[in-house]
C-alpha cells in the first residue's frame, strides 16, 4: 500500500504553498491580452497617430487598461473585422452601432458615445430619405459601415449605394464628382472635410442615430465583459469621455502624457 501521508519535515504550509511557487493558481494569473478590432476612422478611431487614438480609442485603450486587460490592437477592413468577430470568441470591436441587424449578433459592452448620421452634398441638401432617393444617383457609404445597412433597409437601390473603405476615401469622390452624395456620421464627415477641402458641404438634418458601442464576439468572457462596462461607465461618470471628445473636435491634441 503506497503511504500518502506528507513526508517528515513538510509541513501542510509548505504544501498548500507550492501551487503558488510554481505560479499555478488559476485566480492569480494575469489576464490574456484580448484581441480589439479598431478601424482608421478619425476622429473616431486612429491607427497610425501614436498615442492618439481617437474619441472611441482613447476611451476603450484607457477602460481596458482599468480594468486591468492588455490589449492587441489590430486593424482590418471593417466588413472582415465583423465577420472574423462573429467566427471567435472575446474579440472587442469598437465602434459599432448597435442596430437592429447587428443585435444578436454580437454582445454590447457600453456605449461611448451618439452618432447622427446624414447626407453630405456638394449641390443639393435634402431633408428626408425619400428625397434623397430622388435626387442622388449615387452616395458613398463606408464599406460594412451601418450607414450601408440604413440606406439598404430605407429601400435605396443597389446601384444607388457606393460601398468603399472607410477613411476619407469617400470624401475624395464627392469632391472629384465622382458620386452625388456622401452618407455618413456627422462628427466624422466634417473632421474628415475640413481636412481634404475649403469647398462648403451641403448637410441635410440628422437623419438618424445610434449609440457606438465597444462590442465583444456573440461568445464572450463575462468577466470582460463585466470589468470593461464597469470602467466605461466610471469613465462616464467623472466626465473623461466628454473630454476627450471635446479634445478631438476642437482640434486640441492631447498633450504627450495623453492627460487631459
Amino acid at each position: 500500500m503506497i503511504d500518502r501521508t506528507p513526508a517528515k519535515g513538510v509541513s501542510l504550509f509548505s504544501l498548500l504553498l507550492l501551487p503558488l511557487l510554481l505560479g499555478r493558481v488559476p485566480v492569480l494569473e494575469a489576464h490574456e491580452s484580448l484581441e480589439l478590432l479598431m478601424p482608421d476612422a478619425p476622429p473616431l478611431t486612429m491607427v497610425n497617430q501614436g498615442d492618439r487614438h481617437g474619441i472611441v480609442g482613447d476611451v476603450v485603450l484607457r477602460a481596458l487598461k482599468k480594468a486591468g486587460y492588455a490589449s492587441e490592437l489590430r486593424t482590418l477592413p471593417w466588413a472582415r473585422a465583423q465577420k472574423y468577430a462573429l467566427e471567435k470568441d472575446s474579440v472587442l470591436l469598437a465602434p459599432l452601432s448597435r442596430t437592429p441587424e447587428r443585435e444578436d449578433r454580437y454582445t454590447w459592452i457600453a456605449p461611448i458615445m451618439q452618432m447622427d448620421r446624414a447626407f453630405f452634398s456638394l449641390e443639393h441638401k435634402v431633408s428626408t430619405f425619400d428625397e434623397a432617393r430622388q435626387r442622388f444617383k449615387t452616395i458613398a457609404v463606408g464599406l460594412g459601415s451601418a450607414q450601408e445597412e440604413i440606406l439598404r433597409s430605407k429601400g435605396f437601390a443597389p446601384e444607388q449605394i457606393y460601398p468603399i473603405k472607410i477613411g476619407e476615401n469617400p470624401a475624395q469622390l464627392l469632391l472629384k464628382g465622382r458620386v452625388d452624395a456622401w452618407f455618413n456620421g456627422v462628427q466624422e464627415s466634417r473632421y474628415i472635410w475640413q481636412r481634404v477641402s475649403s469647398r462648403p458641404l451641403l448637410m441635410s438634418p440628422p437623419m438618424v442615430s445610434h449609440e457606438l458601442y465597444l462590442a465583444c464576439s456573440k461568445v464572450c468572457d463575462a468577466e470582460v465583459v463585466t470589468d470593461v462596462a464597469k470602467a466605461i461607465e466610471a469613465m462616464r461618470r467623472d466626465g473623461y469621455i466628454e473630454k476627450v471628445k471635446d479634445r478631438y473636435l476642437n482640434n486640441d491634441p492631447l498633450d504627450k502624457t495623453g492627460s487631459l
